[in-house]
């Protein structure tokens, strides 16, 4: 950590350089990933239209509603897109408040954030969208038919996504915080009970009000809690062992 302690416009100067250079990445994603849109629009959907009857499909109900969607489409991956350069401005604002020797874990941060991001979204896509589409699909009947639309769909599995995403970087957080003291494996395994009620009423508001949705989130995040333990307790921050007393 810096001895010399910085003025709090040089604090908020550096905030808006980061937040500039995180805009202008996610800016350069959307870019790219609009020549894109409808291929990554079509790679979404699929869930959706796996689980629907043969023949279905997705309908627009505004003149405008597809180009929105593709919009929403593009802007979504260029953030994912961005995501790995995003982190690691979060760490260089943070970084100088640190020690020079926790400087070190800015490449893992970075690494191990755009894993869990990436395997948050994964999860999301080929578990938790499947299942529940299939589960919330299945009150459909001869006389009701299931018609969703593009701007409903999209608002559904973007959040779906975007949560399962931002939860799976529960253990990185946790780890972070271990490493540089603010927690250890020790008090997180004292209070799993209030994490587990936490948990459980996290997933209850984030996700639709049925049981299979909230479950498809509550039972990863107690896994991944119980990770953010195990890896702790491994890269935590080690306490230092007085020396006897010389005699």
């Amino acid at each position: 950590m810096d001895e010399k302690k910085l003025p709090l416009t040089s604090h908020l100067q550096e905030l808006r350089k980061r937040l500039v250079l995180s805009f202008i990445a996610v800016a350069a994603g959307f870019v790219i990933c609009y020549a894109f849109s409808q291929d990554l629009f079509d790679i979404l959907s699929k869930p959706l239209l796996k689980t629907m009857p043969s023949g279905s499909s997705l309908i627009f109900t505004s003149v405008a509603e597809a180009f929105f969607a593709y919009m929403k489409v593009a802007f979504i991956a260029g953030i994912i897109l961005a995501s790995p350069f995003v982190l690691f401005q979060v760490w260089a604002f943070v970084a100088p408040g640190l020690y020079r020797h926790e400087r070190r874990y800015a490449i893992p941060f970075v690494a191990a954030g755009s894993f869990f991001f990436a395997l948050g979204i994964l999860f999301a896509y080929f578990v938790a969208i499947p299942v529940g589409f299939k589960f919330l699909l299945g009150y459909a009947t001869d006389f009701i038919k299931p018609m969703p639309s593009m701007k409903e769909y999209l608002s559904f599995s973007i959040k779906f996504l975007l949560v399962f995403g931002l939860v799976f970087e529960f253990p990185v957080v946790l780890v972070l915080l271990a490493r540089i003291g603010v927690v250890d494996a020790k008090m997180l395994a004292k209070h799993r009970k209030y994490a587990i009620l936490l948990i459980f009423i996290f997933a209850a508001v984030m996700t639709p009000p049925d049981v299979i949705s909230q479950l498809l989130m509550a039972i990863p995040l107690m896994g991944l809690y119980e990770l953010s333990i195990i890896l702790s307790k491994i890269f935590g921050k080690k306490k230092k062992v007085d020396p006897p007393p010389s005699e």
